[in-house]
């Protein structure tokens, strides 16, 4: 008995932590599937994959301005479509229950930094000046990827009797790659499964 003892009290930390764990979805920029996971108390690191949302009209056509098929090739128009996201990042977090005067549940503030990688394919339709008249609607498919930092911060509320945590938080996504210093506000809604 005293073996048992001993061994629930080693592994009571790994059974508190996982208590915290959860998988969900994140409803928002960028639409996602998200894992959290904590490394103790205050710490934790998160994975997600899902949809990007695209970037305003003016961005693509800059990006096909930038590398025309040809010297005498005019943007017309584009599409977009297969729109994916990839983030990794870390947050602290700090247990604000008592100062909002919440009985039920707790609520943790959160804030952190990670790295996000955004891949869109764009479909290009241009005219290209050399041919006259003028010539036929031409096409050019591309895979638009962003890499860059983000930072961002929120709130999530754990619920007492149900295991499952609701959060909402806001964002600033910063590109390194593939246009340098573009900036994208992001935010989103949540719900995970917490086990």
């Amino acid at each position: 008995m005293k073996k048992l003892l001993i061994l629930a009290m080693l592994m009571a930390p790994f059974f508190v932590n996982a208590q915290e764990d959860g998988v969900g979805l994140r409803l928002g920029e960028p639409l996602s599937i998200t894992y959290k996971k904590f490394l103790d108390d205050n710490i934790s690191i998160e994975g997600m994959f899902g949809r990007a949302g695209i970037n305003s009209n003016q961005y693509y056509q800059r990006a096909f301005d930038r590398n025309r098929p040809s010297s005498n090739a005019f943007y017309s128009g584009h599409s977009t479509g297969a729109s994916y996201a990839f983030n990794v990042r870390g947050a602290y977090h700090e247990d604000i229950t008592d100062d909002l005067n919440i009985d039920v549940g707790y609520f943790l503030a959160y804030a952190g930094a990670g790295v996000q990688l955004r891949s869109t394919r764009v479909d290009y339709s241009y005219t290209d000046s050399s041919t006259f008249p003028q010539g036929p609607i031409l096409r050019d498919s591309r895979r638009n990827i962003d890499f860059g930092p983000e930072i961002f911060g929120g709130g999530e509320y754990y619920f007492d009797d149900l295991p499952i945590s609701v959060f909402a938080e806001v964002g600033l996504f910063v590109e390194l790659l593939d246009r340098f210093g573009h900036l994208k506000l992001q935010g989103a809604l949540g719900i995970r499964y917490l086990f």
